[in-house]
């Protein structure tokens, strides 16, 4: 198939210049492969294409049906074959990414809208979800998650610190209820607690003590999926929460919400965009990871 379109490309050269030398000239190519290479079309095709002669070439009639009926679906291939190129010279095209909704980092604007900014002719699908999946099965680009629970096969860019998780409760419900002094005495408290979904059991708060990890099962009275209605009611003084402090961090910083239990708390490894490996990456991808990189330094 190759070689056919290497020759019919040949023979188009020598139709519209009607001169071997230039037609070898257009395509980069010697006089004498120009001659080869038709030679070898016609061999093909078992019919003669081009007249020639010491001083002129034109084409026979079997070769001026065959210009005229080959000459626009090359065109559409050449067309093809440069837009081709031109999505490789610059990042373009959708770019689609699975993230955790905890993934604040990433999520919450600066970092994509530079992105965007750099790379116009990208755009961004992202999926907020906090399912585990095969991202290349559904059809995702890249994911971002915890280091902790990405794939080994896949290959990790951090796209934030580390992280800490804690549990934060307002003023108002520490006036009324006190400030537990040890993770266990969760269970004596109201909590807000999350869950991905409806089906599964609310997730345990994890700690650290004496360098040993053991989690707590509060009972939450209020559970839900979503950070956002969780981080609302404990400003309110629902009760006492849990989750990234990162998130938490513009209400500390309000005086919203305070801090609990930081002695439990260390911290771990961050966020990560992962991908699969491939031989070849899509140029957007590529640029998306340049910039986290350059995004991450000019932060530190």
């Amino acid at each position: 198939m190759s070689d056919d379109f290497e020759g019919i490309s040949i023979f188009l050269a020598i139709a519209e210049a009607r001169n071997f030398r230039v037609a070898g000239e257009r395509l980069g190519v010697t006089r004498s492969a120009v001659s080869q290479a038709l030679q070898r079309l016609e061999d093909r095709i078992g019919v003669a294409l081009v007249q020639r002669t010491t001083r002129s070439v034109r084409l026979t009639e079997a070769g001026e049906q065959f210009y005229t009926s080959v000459r626009p679906s090359a065109k559409n291939i050449l067309d093809a074959v440069e837009a081709v190129r031109d999505v490789q010279a610059y990042p373009a095209g959708l770019l689609r990414i699975a993230a955790s909704s905890i993934a604040e980092s990433f999520i919450s604007g600066p970092l994509l809208a530079g992105f965007l900014a750099a790379c116009p002719r990208v755009k961004l699908d992202i999926t907020i979800t906090d399912d585990e999946f095969d991202i290349v099965e559904k059809g995702f680009d890249a994911g971002v998650r915890l280091g902790e629970i990405i794939e080994e096969d896949m290959i990790a860019v951090p796209v934030s610190p580390r992280q800490r998780q804690c549990a934060v409760a307002s003023p108002l419900y520490l006036a009324r209820h006190g400030a537990p002094r040890h993770p266990r005495d969760l269970v004596e408290h109201a909590c807000i607690g999350w869950r991905p979904r409806p089906d599964t059991a609310p997730y345990r708060w994890e700690f650290t003590e004496n360098d040993r990890d053991f989690d707590v099962a509060v009972d939450p009275a209020v559970t839900t999926n979503d950070m956002g209605m969780m981080i609302r009611m404990a400003c309110v003084g629902a009760g006492i929460t849990f989750g990234m402090a990162e998130t938490f961090q513009p209400h500390i910083e309000r005086g919203e919400l305070m801090p609990l239990l930081e002695d439990y708390c260390p911290s771990f490894a961050g966020f990560y965009l992962y991908y699969p490996r491939r031989h070849r990456q899509p140029l957007k991808l590529r640029a998306l990871i340049d910039h986290i990189r350059a995004f991450r330094k000019n932060e530190a």
